[in-house]
């Protein structure tokens, strides 16, 4: 892992710890526009991760998802961040843990580096390029004490025999998916919240993520870029690698589908 990256796991690690600090107390949630829920959590993480990149990345534009919903989002060219501060805000509100901090650098519409942070169970997931994906254990109690030494390389796994293991979300469960599902051979259905979808395919905990439901670009750039580098691919249904910097779309996302290994080169 190169200083670039690390830089972000500790810029993630700080709004992780700003998050947590907000988690044990009684917050209160307000509705954005979009009808989605966003807490005090959101925005003091975002101020954060903005205030960091401005340090050691000045010269990439930011696209962040509260500052998107204010009308705030800059042009950007073939070199921008993608900014989700707390990725499964329903998660938080629920406090089932299930929610991530997520940071990825997009270059020429593919998400090439990033970092997912699951802040309540300590799970950190750093993706460099292809082939290079970690996950560390991370102390946030002291963000600047993180350290690559403990790291695990990530790789993603082969289908089992007996079927896919399919990871969907705890919120946006629809018939579509369901529909789609009844195409394969299913050994087992695993719930799970936020980007960590893309991250338990990543450290070969699962095989499947469909998602034909709306989500928006700084949903997925992270995760995704932490399912590739370990040797995932994520595309839209036509097989079609999912790309970034959509603006035509609001920087929306269509429908998609992750998975662990390539299943046109099986």
């Amino acid at each position: 892992m190169d200083q670039f990256s690390e830089n972000l796991a500790i810029t993630a690690l700080k709004a992780g710890r700003a998050i947590l600090d907000i988690y044990e107390t009684p917050f209160s949630v307000n509705i954005k526009t979009d009808n989605s829920p966003v807490t005090e959590a959101d925005q003091r993480a975002e101020d954060i991760i903005l205030a960091d990149l401005a340090q050691f990345a000045s010269d990439i534009p930011v696209i962040a998802e509260e500052a998107a919903a204010a009308g705030n989002i800059p042009e950007v060219g073939d070199r921008f961040f993608l900014v989700d501060p707390l990725d499964g805000t329903r998660e938080f509100i629920n406090r089932n843990g299930e929610f991530t901090v997520n940071i990825a650098l997009i270059e020429n519409g593919i998400p090439v580096q990033g970092v997912v942070l699951a802040p309540a169970t300590g799970r950190l997931f750093l993706a460099a390029g292809p082939g290079d994906c970690i996950e560390v254990e991370v102390p946030l109690s002291d963000p600047q004490a993180f350290s690559l030494d403990n790291s695990q390389n990530l790789e993603t796994s082969a289908p089992q025999e007996n079927g896919l293991r399919v990871v969907a979300s705890r919120s946006h469960r629809d018939q579509k998916t369901e529909d789609l599902l009844a195409n394969y051979q299913v050994s087992e259905i695993i719930g799970a919240g936020s980007s960590l979808k893309f991250c338990l395919i990543a450290c070969g905990e699962a095989d499947f993520y469909p998602r034909l439901g709306r989500t928006m670009e700084w949903d997925t750039a992270a995760g995704q870029a932490v399912l590739e580098a370990a040797g995932g691919v994520v595309t839209e249904l036509d097989g079609t690698g999912l790309r970034y910097g959509k603006k035509e779309r609001g920087y929306d996302n269509p429908a998609f589908l992750a998975w662990g290994r390539d299943p046109s080169s099986s």
